[in-house]
């Protein structure tokens, strides 16, 4: 596989408000870009759920495929933790298999960190996953992410915020044509600005997530993958 991805947001939310919109799946590929559809398969109780998702590609067009995930809600350390395996063998996945966690820190101060830490296999090979599905995937974790703080923080529901997301970006196109139909030489700066300053509040942005583990050092405890991830059988 390739270079890990993780992806690191700060909620100001309580845990179990946190954990149930990640854990449900309905309530997941609500907020969660990379999924349009995510539904658990039967399964024995206190078993790994395994479940199937799906991406839609085109319109009317999902390609799906399989994953099993086990959750620790209840840690000695005060966190949570839920890990994942997934594969897709559609020919029209960028990806074949992967894997993945996510981790629930309370803070002293209030809120917690969320983060996740995943890798996958490309199906098309390296170049073209380093140069254009690898940054995507990241960009469409983190924008997805602070959908979801934005949520659970201020009540704004993932549909309100993705138009306003579409909204504020359809406004800075017209901010940007507007002046290099007025003022051909005024449009760079203006389309530097419309690129440069940050969303509203109340926009999602992936730029306020943090892409690397803080610090410098090796993985941490928090940071490092869980050993659940390691008993996970392939999907």
């Amino acid at each position: 596989m390739g270079g890990g991805l993780y992806i690191e947001a700060r909620i100001g939310a309580g845990l179990d408000r946190v954990w149930e919109r990640t854990q449900d799946p309905a309530q997941h590929q609500r907020w969660d870009l990379r999924f349009t559809r995510i539904a658990y398969l039967p399964g024995a109780e206190g078993e790994p759920q395994r479940f199937t998702y799906g991406v839609r590609v085109l319109p009317g067009f999902l390609v799906s495929g399989t994953g099993i995930s086990a959750g620790e809600r209840h840690r000695p350390d005060g966190t949570r933790t839920s890990a994942l395996r997934f594969a897709c063998a559609h020919p029209l996945s960028f990806l074949t298999e992967g894997r993945g966690y996510w981790r629930y820190v309370p803070c002293a101060e209030g809120g917690l960190r969320f983060l996740t830490g995943y890798d996958y296999a490309p199906r098309w090979g390296g170049l073209a996953d380093r140069l254009l599905f690898r940054p995507l995937m990241g960009w469409a974790t983190a924008w997805s992410f602070d959908r979801l703080r934005l949520w659970c923080e201020r009540g704004i529901t993932p549909e309100r915020a993705l138009w306003r997301a579409l909204g504020e970006v359809a406004a800075r196109l017209l901010v940007v044509g507007a002046a290099a139909w007025a003022a051909p030489l005024a449009a760079v700066p203006v389309l530097v600005a419309a690129v440069l300053l940050p969303p509203l509040p109340g926009t999602p942005a992936a730029r306020r997530c943090l892409r690397r583990p803080p610090g410098r050092g090796p993985a941490t405890a928090t940071t490092a993958p869980p050993a659940l991830l390691d008993r996970l059988e392939r999907p």
